[in-house]
């Protein structure tokens, strides 16, 4: 194990709703109280800690008296809108023992999508941790429609990752990490200890997600993938364990840490992590292996045709005459 994963420097942590919200029950303050008490001690060791948090929506259910999550979209992002008040209420109370600051920070696909808010968020957030103030980051649900939401705060959190350049995400869930098989229904399941981020055997093992959160292990998976494109060492651990995160920090085998064998530019990282496109650059077989062997621009002669439109700026995709994706790239 590397020095970096020994002692990181810089660590998202996040936090599912199945820990924070009682399985859906309203909010769980004991619980708060001690994620808070180990974030704070982490923070006194001089390691910068961003917070990605869920549970807006499960806790404002459960302040409306919901007892089924509704499918109305409206619906939940009023819930969320309830729910975010009371969440960013119950840590200013659980981290004020400590008197650690907190700000909460809103996110939504478009922010990520384009690249001027993409650069202001990042300063944001590196403003934030230089003042030693706690970014609390959720995904603004009171404004996300299917069209522009993360879809899951894994996903969130490995993003917020790169943006920061952090060395470790450490996803808390309600499981004890990724198993071999869904230990639920095999009793011959094994816990993986270790493994690459990225590796698509991991895929294979995992199950799906609960009733409360979005996620699931696939969706911590596919987290893990783009928390390595900044080089971060991936844990998913049981965020019930005693003091875990200090035991994250120290390097002890706590769940399943999954490393990383890349670090791409931070352009390059906000490029790869682009869930939509504007369009497509199909380019001939010459231009593609010019692409591919030596890294070098694309020029003119080499496009077959394009599809989709797009103006100076945008991200496309750019493909083989086999409909092969070799790459993306900004459009001059």
């Amino acid at each position: 194990m590397s020095d970096s994963q020994h002692s990181p420097r810089r660590v998202v942590v996040k936090v599912g709703s199945a820990l924070l919200t009682r399985n859906g029950l309203g909010l769980d303050d004991t619980y708060i109280a001690d994620l808070a008490r180990q974030i704070a001690q982490v923070c006194a060791q001089n390691i910068d800690v961003v917070l990605v948090s869920s549970g807006s929506i499960a806790a404002g259910l459960s302040r409306l008296g919901l007892k089924e999550r509704p499918t109305d979209v409206s619906v939940l992002q009023a819930a969320a809108a309830v729910g975010q008040a009371s969440l960013v209420r119950a840590y200013e109370t659980a981290f004020s023992p400590y008197e650690k600051p907190i700000a909460q920070v809103l996110l939504t696909h478009a922010d990520i999508a384009d690249r001027e808010r993409y650069l202001n968020a990042r300063t944001t957030l590196t403003q934030l941790l230089s003042l030693g103030v706690l970014a609390i980051v959720n995904e603004n649900d009171t404004v996300a429609t299917e069209e522009i939401c993360f879809g899951d705060n894994d996903s969130l959190a490995a993003l917020v990752a790169n943006l920061i350049d952090a060395d470790h995400l450490v996803l808390l869930t309600d499981q004890a990490g990724l198993f071999t098989k869904d230990p639920r229904t095999h009793t011959d399941a094994t816990l993986v200890q270790q493994a690459q981020a990225g590796d698509a055997a991991l895929m294979e093992m995992a199950s799906g997600g609960s009733e409360v959160g979005r996620g699931g292990m696939r969706t911590k998976l596919s987290a893990a993938t783009i928390a390595a494109r900044s080089g971060a060492t991936t844990v998913i651990a049981d965020g019930g364990f005693d003091n875990v995160l200090q035991r994250i920090i120290d390097g002890e085998s706590v769940g399943t840490r999954l490393t990383s064998s890349m670090k791409l530019r931070s352009k390059q990282q906000w490029m790869a992590n682009q869930m939509r496109i504007a369009g497509k650059v199909i380019v001939d077989d010459g231009a593609a292996r010019v692409l591919i062997e030596q890294g070098r621009s694309l020029l003119p002669v080499g496009v077959v045709r394009v599809e989709g439109a797009f103006d100076k700026g945008s991200l496309v995709s750019v493909e083989t005459i086999d409909n092969v994706v070799i790459g993306r790239g900004l459009i001059n």
